[in-house]
């Protein structure tokens, strides 16, 4: 099909299903899809939550005209079958990270306003797993009209475990071959070839009995700079100084809850985020006769976690000219059995190493009287710029927007760090004129362009057609 030709059909092809992609859209953001392992069973590996989230994607599918299959319950996938085995896939998912805190609008359920749609998921990755769909079903429906069989298999891979342990891919990997290509819609645009590492880890004190500090929470995830943290504390709220971002409440039997209020964000793009826990570290730890030594030292502990987001602090800050500089930030306190339990997460490039950084974070914890061990660590992810896949992606992004398109590193983790040929590929865009209302993903109010997602469906409709040109056997 003439170029010309194939990207007036996908513009009428859009028109035609976009109405249907929204409410596909938000039949998966009513699922609160966040992981539940103690509610995890055989077939619902993730919690039921996820797994109803999986189900329902499965079934979008197979509405859409693709073959599905479900593996377990761990992931699913719908396939237009090619005239070869060989196959470009794609691969979205639909879990969630938890909710949180500040909503304006409905976090479970899409709202339409002003040419931007608003949930848990709309982004990050509901919407551009939809979106996967629906360009499939452009081809299932050529295939239809023409009985020519594409050159290659196309399938949509539905990933059900992205946004904590990735365990649904090697769960697939470890039954099917590798597909000849793939991307993954859950990203920034135009092209992410390489990944720095992703490091967790977690470090825990002794019992803390004693003192008037009783209790530590905050975060919601351990890869999220978290936007809130409170503790309670053995007080009345007059006795307590006022803070910068602190406010007191009386949270009854001679208790208050002292909260700290930053500015969260996702752990890959730490700039402008504010760590809650830091906030509430510092003002505890200026108040005189509320903490045990013990406690204190915990308190300094997450006070230099959140001094900085490079490293510097911690002695672990790196850099290359690949992945720029390492990044490493406090995700969630909690109270845990009366000890404290702190995360952390780094993305780090190749000029230093997960055990390096495990080092480096084990002689802090035993100089703050706690424990620490690491709890993951995937290593740097590239793909060269120049493969004739990457090029094809670039050159379409760039004929669509009419932007100079390049391939760039992030710090985020995606799906194609376990694939040997892979990436990540849109749909997000920058917008210096986005309102203010719009959040960002793993954010309260996340958001995204309507109109970004309709012509990130034409972008990667045609990408896949140009795909199915290439000799990747």
């Amino acid at each position: 099909m003439a170029d010309e030709q194939l990207k007036q059909q996908v513009d009428q092809y859009v028109e035609e299903i976009w109405e249907d992609v929204v409410e596909d859209i938000r039949s998966l953001v009513k699922i609160e899809s966040v992981e539940d392992l103690e509610a995890a069973e055989p077939g619902k590996p993730f919690g039921p939550k996820a797994n109803e989230a999986l189900v329902t994607a499965e079934g979008i599918a197979s509405r859409l005209g693709l073959e599905v299959t479900d593996l377990d319950g761990y992931i699913g996938f719908g396939d237009v079958p090619g005239k070869s085995d060989t196959y470009i896939a794609t691969i979205a998912h639909t879990d969630i990270v938890p909710l949180g805190l500040g909503w304006t609008f409905p976090a479970l359920d899409v709202t339409r306003k002003d040419g931007y749609l608003i949930g848990r998921g709309v982004l990050d990755d509901k919407g551009p797993f939809v979106l996967s769909l629906y360009a499939a079903n452009f081809f299932r429906r050529q295939v239809e009209a023409t009985g020519e069989k594409l050159p290659y298999t196309l399938r949509c891979i539905i990933g059900n475990n992205e946004e904590t342990g990735m365990g649904d891919v090697p769960y697939y990997l470890d039954r099917y071959p590798e597909p000849a290509f793939c991307f993954s819609p859950d990203a920034d645009f135009p092209v992410i070839c390489g990944e720095k590492g992703v490091y967790h880890g977690e470090f825990c004190s002794k019992p803390l009995a004693g003192g008037r500090l009783v209790e530590l929470d905050g975060g919601t995830v351990a890869n999220a700079i978290p936007g809130l943290a409170c503790a309670l504390v053995k007080a009345e709220a007059s006795e307590l100084p006022c803070g910068e971002g602190i406010t007191l409440e009386d949270a009854g039997e001679g208790l208050v809850r002292v909260s700290a209020h930053g500015k969260g964000g996702h752990a890959s793009l730490p700039a402008g985020t504010v760590n809650a826990i830091g906030i509430l570290a510092r003002y505890l730890l200026g108040v005189d006769g509320l903490c045990t030594p013990e406690q204190r030292r915990c308190l300094e502990l997450q006070a230099l976690l959140t001094e900085d987001t490079c490293g510097k602090a911690t002695g672990i800050e790196s850099a290359d000219d690949k992945f720029g500089p390492l990044t490493c930030i406090a995700g969630t306190i909690r109270t845990k059995d009366g000890r404290f339990v702190q995360t952390v997460d780094s993305r780090y490039p190749t000029t230093t190493t997960g055990e390096a950084i495990t080092a480096r974070m084990t002689q802090i914890a035993s100089e703050h009287a706690c424990t620490y061990r690491c709890l993951g660590d995937a290593v740097p992810f590239y793909i060269e710029p120049t493969s004739p896949e990457i090029r094809t992606l670039l050159d379409t992004y760039g004929e669509y927007t009419g932007k100079r398109a390049e391939a760039f590193c992030i710090g985020g983790g995606t799906y194609a760090r376990h694939f040997k040929r892979a990436c990540a590929f849109g749909p997000h865009e920058e917008h210096e004129d986005e309102p203010a209302w719009v959040g960002m993903e793993h954010g309260p109010d996340e958001g995204v362009s309507e109109a970004d997602l309709k012509r990130a469906l034409k972008i990667y409709i045609v990408t896949i057609a140009r795909l199915m040109e290439l000799n990747l056997a």
